[in-house]
């Protein structure tokens, strides 16, 4: 009786750890907040010698998708072809497209969190790409997202695919063309980014595309359509945000002509901001009952904090004012690539150059505005991820920078992943993943 009831407690006490088990369900984890909080992530490690690297597992293939992460599990897709794929990172402004005519394999992998063994690698789609990508992007940029039952994934404009947690496909959904670009140049075919998001049964998903964009909601069980809003924006490659705030339920996005927040039940428009820079690429994110977007290129690129009871037009006359709904803004302290990161009091905001800005979340008062590395020279494509300790900051080149949480600049260390880099990391438990042009790779402390 004795050994059968500390057996059962022993079962019960594993059963409750993996359920308090840190997951990171999207893009930048739970809310798109990009913080993991319950353990500290090593501040350094070495490729080389194995220091505080857990895993590294050869993926096939290209793919800026950043990895997930549920229980026992980590989640990546990619796209396979043969041959190398090119891809040309750092500072420059080609906006031509790669020209490649071979099919494309996606495929979904799913990989054993302890030891990095690929538990299962399926075959989502094979197909010649229906739109062509930039030269620093592939044809997998979407993240996926779990909610534990489900793995929903958009591979551009193969449509929406939502798998069962063995890598079975359950349904799909075709989207259209997503054909996304340069707006001034539509031939000029970049490759989508967004990324689905999943909330309460439901996938939210935001297409903003050169004709006919749209924010959709589906049923994440049946893949049926609940509603659809048309758009009237640029190109964007931004993801959604479900923002829960008062009686109210919106999905917060990101755009040039069309920044807003939908009624989550109807798709019904709640509110809207003009101006900004015009590609629009980072996430909305959620903290201090403030909603921070940002967007560069062009001649503006804004940092700013929306109030969610927003209502209407919110659009000043100059883009440098605030009113009832926007609590404060600098337009010209933005980010083109990262999204923004709130950790405590504060938020950092990165350019793709590497200039990092802090400023107090509530208030927007500038901290510190420092580049990261001196000289310069790495492009800043990833968006940073923190433990609430330390923020962690990957240079195309693939150089990790590890930045204090607090409001006084510092670059603690910097590591090296021995590849680059183009992915925003996940981070459980602290424990990171990053998906690098070859590998994916956990870095954690013995």
């Amino acid at each position: 009786m004795k050994l059968t009831w500390l057996w059962g407690g022993l079962l019960a006490l594993g059963m409750l750890t993996s359920a308090l088990a840190a997951n990171w369900p999207q893009y930048r984890g739970p809310q798109a907040r990009g913080v993991d909080d319950s353990k500290p992530a090593p501040t350094s490690w070495n490729i080389t010698t194995g220091e505080n690297i857990r895993w590294r597992t050869p993926i096939p293939g290209l793919a800026h998708a950043a990895p997930i992460v549920w229980d026992d599990r980590v989640y990546a897709v990619t796209a396979v072809k043969p041959g190398e794929s090119l891809l040309k990172i750092g500072l420059y402004g080609d906006i031509e497209s790669v020209k490649e005519f071979d099919p494309q394999e996606w495929r979904l992998l799913a990989l054993d969190r302890t030891d990095g063994k690929v538990v299962w690698d399926v075959l989502a789609l094979k197909s010649v790409p229906k739109v062509k990508r930039h030269t620093k992007a592939s044809h997998a940029n979407s993240t996926p997202t779990t909610d534990g039952q489900r793995i929903v994934a958009i591979l551009g404009s193969e449509g929406l695919f939502c798998f069962g947690l063995d890598g079975k496909l359950k349904w799909k959904q075709d989207l259209g063309p997503m054909d996304s670009g340069y707006f001034q140049s539509p031939s000029a075919q970049w490759g989508f980014a967004s990324s689905p998001v999943l909330h309460e049964g439901k996938v939210v998903v935001q297409c903003d595309v050169q004709t006919n964009s749209f924010l959709a909601l589906f049923d994440a069980e049946t893949g049926k359509e609940l509603w659809r809003t048309a758009r009237q924006d640029v190109p964007t490659w931004s993801t959604p945000t479900v923002v829960a705030s008062g009686e109210r339920t919106q999905i917060a996005v990101n755009g040039w002509h069309q920044t807003g927040g939908y009624d989550l039940k109807t798709g019904a428009e709640l509110w809207r901001l003009k101006g900004g820079g015009d590609i629009p690429v980072p996430t909305p994110i959620f903290a201090h009952d403030l909603i921070y977007f940002t967007s560069a290129h062009g001649k503006l690129r804004p940092l700013r904090a929306i109030r969610p009871t927003a209502t209407g037009d919110i659009t000043p006359e100059d883009p440098g004012q605030t009113n009832a709904a926007i609590a404060w803004v600098h337009p010209r302290q933005g980010a083109y690539m990262q999204t923004p990161i709130v950790v405590g009091d504060y938020l950092w905001s990165c350019t793709d150059s590497g200039v990092l800005t802090c400023v107090e979340a509530k208030t927007g008062t500038i901290r510190y505005s420092e580049r990261l590395a001196a000289g310069g020279g790495q492009g800043y494509t990833a968006s940073p991820v923190s433990d609430g300790r330390n923020l962690f900051f990957t240079s195309e080149v693939g150089n990790v920078f590890v930045v204090p949480a607090r409001p006084e600049f510092a670059v603690l260390t910097f590591s090296a992943l021995g590849e680059s880099c183009m992915a925003t990391p996940a981070l459980a438990d602290g424990t990171l993943f990053f998906r690098t042009r070859s590998h994916l790779v956990a870095v954690g402390s013995p």
